[in-house]
């Protein structure tokens, strides 16, 4: 077939009402959340320095107000923010607890000589009050941890700290160090420097994420309490944010921003797509190496429905990287188990039946894969198997000279691969809102029949429902954009049990 270039509608959004219109904030401020809450805001608790808890109480206030660029020039791109109440149907209330943390202990925690002991000390210093929340009149619908600075420069996977809390390990120590990791494989648990019990070291921390962020969002899973990280940093409104002058992020987008996310994790949808099809699920792949950077690897798959909740199963580890064309690939019988754990999970708590299942990865899928995923489905069911990625390296196309090409651009190369363009101009926003020139996903149809254009609806469509934020719309769709998000939390941090992983995904935003 010849190539053809077709500009794909902006999908709709539902909310309040069955009102549908283009972009989330206007959705929120003239109709409301699609979805009621179901559950008790009222039962949130607040975790944080001195500090960080006065500027929490500060924001609350915020939030129950409405926030405007003072520009009117700007009301376009940084739309108002209407008051919690009125986007969400009630006012953000006063938390039915508040732990103030020892910030003496958090600073020198954070401020180790090791980046997986960094992590843990400042993770653990978080971590002390969930206990108590049991013995609360009702489990706590999310926790707002409050997290200064210092915290997220300092522990990170790359961080480096020049003020040092404790003595650094001697090279012999940090040999020795990483042979007893070595060993703790094969069933040693604790190790000791020479004969000295004093220097017996606990290698619990090197099995989970030297991010503190991520290994967070693990460690907190086993209390059933989803978790809502914010910097203190975020919380300090000076004037110039509050009027939302050139050059800071407006008052208002934040307000947006986190009053989404956090109505999401009480259990609240903000807003549904309203051209999803009644039947269909979307299933995202994801992978993690182990940390020898090796063959071993770990898979898990999310699922996501029209209303963009999901679900999360993990697989198991095996040697699924493969150096020689730097991607994933599972065995039939892996790529069955990981499918079919997803779907029984979904309809655990679903339960509507399927009618087709598109499986999105950023890697090839091989045909032993996709025969391992077919036997996954339930009867009657189609699947679909579809790559989708970023190409960085291919043509590019401009409008009118060198202006970014319209968001929803689809170049179809072939019946079973294009080019969409998910960032470009936005008429709606009357810019673009990126830096660089826009790169297109690449979506091409491996295995399964299914018409391009729709494929590419899907997708589009899909780039929506982040609803960590409220943006008009993402450069990926939540199957690939959280596949590495699930691979940063659950398959980062080995020391988690299994039993203790979520599987609703308002535990990994």
């Amino acid at each position: 077939m010849s190539e053809t270039l077709v500009l794909i509608d902006e999908p709709l959004l539902e909310f309040g009402g069955g009102h549908q219109t283009l972009d989330p904030h206007d959705g929120l401020s003239l109709f409301g959340c699609y979805g009621s809450s179901g559950q008790d805001r009222s039962t949130h608790v607040v975790i944080g320095t001195s500090r960080g808890l006065e500027l929490w109480q500060q924001w609350r206030v915020r939030m129950n107000r409405s926030a405007a660029c003072k520009d009117r020039s700007r009301l376009r791109a940084w739309p108002p923010f209407p008051g919690f109440d009125v986007a969400f149907g009630s006012p953000w209330p006063e938390p039915v607890r508040v732990f103030q943390m020892n910030e003496e202990k958090l600073n020198q925690e954070s401020h180790k000589s090791d980046r997986y002991e960094r992590a843990a000390g400042a993770v653990a210093c978080y971590l002390e009050p969930f206990p108590q929340m049991k013995k609360l009149d009702a489990t706590p619908v999310v926790a707002i941890c409050v997290v200064p600075d210092y915290v997220y420069d300092n522990c990170r996977p790359e961080s480096y700290v020049s003020d040092k809390s404790d003595i650094p390990r001697s090279t012999v120590e940090k040999n020795e160090l990483r042979s007893a990791l070595a060993d703790k494989r094969s069933g040693q648990t604790r190790f000791r420097f020479g004969d000295d019990a004093e220097d017996e070291v606990d290698l619990e921390p090197f099995a989970f994420s030297p991010d503190f962020r991520r290994q967070l969002k693990a460690k907190v899973m086993p209390f059933g309490i989803p978790v809502q990280i914010i910097r203190e940093s975020t919380l300090e409104v000076t004037q110039k944010i509050e009027d939302g002058e050139p050059g800071n992020n407006p008052l208002s987008d934040r307000l947006f921003n986190l009053s989404t996310g956090l109505s999401y994790k009480c259990g609240q949808k903000p807003w549904k797509l309203a051209t999803a099809r009644d039947g269909v699920c979307y299933v995202g792949l994801a992978f993690r190496q182990s940390d020898d950077k090796k063959r071993d690897a770990c898979c898990a798959a999310q699922l996501f429905l029209d209303s963009g909740d999901g679900v999360v199963f993990v697989g198991e580890f095996g040697p699924w990287y493969s150096p020689e064309d730097e991607q994933f690939h599972l065995t039939s019988t892996a790529a069955e188990d990981l499918l079919r754990g997803t779907i029984e999970t979904y309809q655990a708590q679903d339960g509507r039946p399927l009618k087709e299942v598109f499986l999105h990865s950023n890697s090839g899928i091989s045909d032993e894969e996709y025969s391992g995923y077919l036997r996954a489905v339930p009867s009657g069911c189609r699947l679909v198997a579809i790559r989708v990625r970023q190409d960085r390296n291919g043509p590019r196309l401009f409008r009118n000279g060198d202006r970014p090409p319209l968001r929803g651009l689809f170049w179809q190369r072939t019946e079973r691969f294009g080019l969409l363009y998910t960032t470009g101009f936005v008429p709606r926003l009357g810019t673009y809102e990126g830096f660089e020139t826009p790169v297109p996903l690449s979506i091409s149809l491996q295995h399964g029949d299914a018409d391009i254009q729709q494929i590419a609806r899907d997708i589009l469509g899909l780039t929506k429902l982040n609803y960590n934020a409220c943006g008009y719309g993402e450069a990926e769709p939540i199957t690939i954009k959280y596949s590495k998000r699930i691979g940063e939390i659950l398959l980062a941090n080995r020391g988690l049990a299994p039993r203790d992983r979520q599987h609703s995904f308002r535990f990994y935003v």
